[in-house]
């Protein structure tokens, strides 16, 4: 009897044609003699729809055809469950991906999917919403706030946004953290909550992230101007340790002085004064290199 595996894909992610990625999936489980079960995601009851699909079929794993948004929606449906996410990167967000060193060819990516080697990978619960990797306050949450009104996309769009987003910027904001029995003020152009190491545009933002060891890090940046802050949309990270802080932590609280522009995994959230961040009991297992 074969064994069935589901298929997601997100037909709008990315401004990708997916027809390439379903017929590659279908061709691989063919050879694989395994049973392809495909949803097409529209936006609306997705997460209820996989979970029925999911428990009508029992599949093992769940290859997703999209970006970030996407595999949060096959975790929602499925965290916990026993099925291991098998990842074709296809979104207009790949943060995830980038991560896991999934940034491959599509051939590379199939083989990788559809066989067993795995990560058990946290998830950090943020005011009850799901984060796979980063997300911040402040000078990189309004960009990417601009950077989503912006038509040119792409790192050169990412760098004109940063400009624009440097002229416009306002005061600093206080920062009080409360993690490992400690308080923590400071003033901060941004706080970055990160489960990993970079942003999908590859720019390092937390070196000792670790996706799977039961932590995550607070980045508090004090200090950006227009040419530090160019540099690190450019990929470089010429930071002074006077000009940042990093805590490791499994649960915080984080209290601004006025609200605060937020993003989570790329996507922008609105203003924030009060994060409450803890690590979720439930592992995601995903497939890696």
């Amino acid at each position: 009897m074969k064994k069935n595996i589901l298929l997601v894909a997100n037909p709008v992610s990315g401004a990708v044609d997916k027809s390439v990625f379903i017929d590659a999936v279908a061709t691989y489980a063919t050879k694989e003699n395994l049973n392809i079960i495909l949803y097409k995601t529209t936006g609306q009851d997705d997460v209820s729809k996989i979970r029925a699909l999911y428990k009508i079929n029992k599949p093992k794993r769940i290859i997703i055809i999209g970006g970030d948004g996407t595999i949060k929606m096959v975790a929602d449906a499925t965290e916990d469950k026993d099925v291991i996410l098998g990842i074709l990167p296809a979104g207009s967000s790949n943060g995830l991906a980038v991560n896991l060193d999934l940034m491959r060819t599509l051939e590379d990516n199939l083989d990788i999917a559809f066989h067993n080697r795995y990560i058990e990978m946290d998830t950090i619960v943020i005011n009850g919403e799901k984060c796979f990797h980063l997300s911040d306050l402040g000078l990189n949450a309004e960009l990417v706030k601009n950077y989503e009104k912006s038509k040119i996309h792409g790192k050169w769009g990412y760098f004109l946004q940063s400009i624009n987003t440097l002229l416009d910027i306002e005061v600093p904001f206080k920062v009080t953290i409360i993690a490992n029995n400690q308080i923590i003020e400071s003033e901060a152009r941004m706080v970055v909550v990160a489960n990993s190491k970079k942003y999908g545009t590859g720019i390092v933002i937390n070196p000792g992230g670790i996706m799977n060891d039961g932590m995550f890090e607070l980045v508090i940046l004090k200090n950006l101007d227009l040419y530090i802050f160019g540099e690190f949309i450019m990929g470089n990270t010429p930071l002074n340790p006077d000009d940042f802080e990093i805590i490791s932590t499994d649960e915080a609280i984080i209290k601004t002085n006025f609200p605060v522009n937020f993003q989570m995994d790329g996507e922008y959230c609105g203003f924030e004064s009060v994060l409450k961040i803890s690590i979720s009991p439930n592992k995601i297992k995903v497939a890696i290199p």
